[in-house]
Parts: C-alpha cells; structure tokens; sequence
C-alpha cells in the first residue's frame, strides 16, 4: 500500500524534460567534458588560491556547508574560505549597528557591504573563484556544471513549491540567473529564473549558459 501511494505521488509532478534517461546521459556527459577541460587550468590557480587564503587570514582555506541536492540528497559543499574566522560575531555586530541591514539580509540573503569577508576574499568573490573547488562536487556527481544553486539547509521555506524544482536536477556551478544579473537581482526573481531553467532545460540551453558564464564572471556585474 506505501509502495502505491509513493507511486502515485511521483505520478503527480511535472514531468521535466531532465526525467528522461537520455537527457541526464548527455547532461552528465557535458558535465565531465567541462571538467576535463578545465582541469589543467583549474588545478594550479587552486593552488595558488589557496596559498592566498592562507597568507591573507586566519583559519582554514576551505569552507563546508551542508547543502541539499538532487532527490533531497544532502552534501558537504566546499568552497575558498573568503570570510573571516569569527564571521557569525562580525555578523552580529553589523546588525546591532545597523538594524535596518538585518532585514534586507532577512529577505535578500545578501549584504551590499558584508563585514565578514575579507579583502582576499572580496577578490575570489568578484572572480567567482571562491567556487572553484566545486568541480569536485561536479566531477563526483554531487553537481552538474549548469542547474540551481544549491540549497542551504535553513532557507527551504523561501523556495515555496519552487522546491520540488530544485530537487529534481543536481545543483550547477553556473545558472541561468548568474548569467542574468547575478546578485543584482533579487531572490525571488532568482528563485524564478531558477525554477524556469528546470522546466525548460536543454542541452542547448546548458551550452549557450556555459558560453555567456566566462563573460558575467568578467564583467563582475552583481559579483559581491
């Protein structure tokens, strides 16, 4: 009977052009050409990356935090550490002193000048090098090059019935809003954004955002 109604449920969601077997071979396979080309340039800039997170403050070169995938699927993303080592007191203090910032924060998840982050890691920010380490996350599975960025745990409840989207393609690198503004534009319209790449993806779709990406990165329009 549980076996039914679980059927019956999946039965009940869209169905998105990603659900098809060949659609997630070609995806996956785009995915690993990516990194394979990538690699040669990507292994020593991290390198150096990381002497410089090291050099420019105290604490670790990379940071972790639980994110959810594809089916719900929790991970462990890393990224270049660009704040600093007391960041959640740093936060704080910012918000005493200016309340007004605790409410854009509240619903924009982003801070126009975050106290937290080091010069360091303002540069990494802007290059959208921070992310580098991702590839690994793409290499392994845990991500795909091009989708939705990937979930924090806390902030589930600011997806809506967006979520069930999110879900059901692994998490990108780069996405259709990043190519659109970046964090320029506000979180419900990068929810949107997000929410129409899954329902209208291609594989065409994945190559023109992987084209433009390199250009958004040097423009560095919404980068903060």
């Amino acid at each position: 009977m549980t076996h039914h109604n679980d059927d019956s449920c999946h039965e009940r969601r869209e169905r998105l052009p990603v659900d098809s077997l060949t659609a997630g071979i070609a995806k996956r396979c785009l995915d690993l050409l990516c990194v394979l080309a990538l690699l040669p340039l990507a292994l020593p800039l991290a390198l150096v990356i990381a002497v410089g997170v090291r050099l420019s403050s105290r604490g670790p070169v990379l940071y972790g935090q639980n994110r959810i995938g594809r089916n719900g699927r929790t991970f462990r993303m890393w990224k270049f550490r660009t704040m600093h080592h007391e960041s959640d007191h740093l936060l704080e203090k910012h918000f005493e002193d200016n309340p007004e910032e605790k409410t854009f924060w509240n619903n924009e998840r982003k801070l126009l000048d975050d106290p937290r982050i080091t010069r360091f890691g303002n540069l990494l920010r802007r290059a959208s090098l921070d992310e580098l380490p991702q590839i690994w996350h793409i290499l392994i599975g845990d991500m795909s090059f091009v989708g939705p960025r990937p979930v924090v745990m806390g902030e589930v409840d600011k997806y809506g019935e967006h979520f069930e989207l999110y879900k059901a393609v692994r998490p990108g690198l780069t996405g259709l809003w990043q190519v659109s503004g970046r964090n320029d534009l506000p979180f419900s319209e990068r929810v949107e954004l997000d929410a129409l790449y899954v329902r209208t993806w291609s594989l065409w779709l994945d190559i023109k955002i992987i084209l433009v990406t390199p250009r958004a990165v040097l423009l560095g329009d919404g980068a903060y």
